[in-house]
């Protein structure tokens, strides 16, 4: 089987089959792994896949995929397949700008009007997934990867009546355009935040700084640390699963 790259060959994105180990991902026998929608878009560009296996009668977890700054949609397939195959419907909307550095890459533009855009494609991917799939409402969970990861966090935070749970990979803690807006709602909501301090991107004393401010905010926060530098691994990614399928258990409970 020819296998096509999911993402521009510079993409900031990289997932190591091990920890200490930094490498793109290659995804084996894709379409045997997840399958991908062919609905008509009806939205901005965005990915859709179901679970293997999937089962009509069945309402899956939903999880919306934040993808990272310079890398676009397509980023989910490297990352589901180290979540799980099984165990949800996914979908990830693009970002808002081209980027400047990489082709066939977008950001998150930081823009009020850009911030809002991203949040309303998010929900959008939720609105299409509901209509394509059966989706359990309460359990639709939000996640990205540094960039993406505040993102996730942002929309999550904006819109936590919508949210069971985000997910943020390396991402630090959203800055201005007020994420806390809904306070009162966003302190029911449960909020993963996985960080390696070795990081270029996400410091030890910006982590400190994040905690004290979660901290002061009364919000939910599970803290994971991971002992490699930069970059996103298997071991993240397959805490992800564990992490939402405890919050299952939690609320049966």
């Amino acid at each position: 089987m020819n296998r096509t790259p999911l993402l521009p060959k510079t993409s900031s994105l990289s997932i190591p089959t091990e920890p200490a180990e930094f490498a793109a991902l290659e995804v084996p026998s894709q379409r045997g792994l997840l399958s991908e929608s062919t609905q008509p878009v009806s939205a901005a560009a965005h990915c859709l896949l179901s679970p293997e296996h999937y089962e009509s009668g069945y309402a899956y977890p939903l999880i919306v995929w934040i993808h990272s700054a310079h890398s676009n949609e397509e980023e989910l397939w490297q990352v589901m397949p180290l979540i799980s195959t099984r165990n949800y419907v996914a979908v990830a909307p693009r970002a808002t700008q081209v980027s400047r550095e990489v082709p066939a890459g977008f950001e998150w533009g930081q823009s009020v009007d850009q911030l809002a855009a991203a949040s309303q494609r998010a929900l959008q991917c939720v609105a299409i997934a509901q209509e394509q799939y059966q989706i359990h409402p309460e359990r639709i969970f939000i996640a990205g990867y540094a960039a993406g990861g505040t993102m996730a966090q942002r929309i999550g935070l904006e819109n936590p009546d919508k949210f069971a749970g985000a997910i943020s990979l390396s991402g630090p803690v959203p800055r201005g355009a007020r994420p806390l807006r809904n306070i009162n709602q966003a302190r029911q909501l449960p909020l993963l935040l996985s960080v390696s301090p070795a990081a270029e991107n996400y410091s030890e004393q910006r982590v400190m700084e994040d905690l004290r401010f979660f901290h002061s905010a009364g919000l939910s926060l599970s803290l994971r640390l991971y002992p490699a530098g930069d970059g996103l691994t298997d071991v993240m990614l397959r805490d992800v699963n564990r992490w939402v399928m405890e919050s299952f258990l939690c609320c049966e409970q």
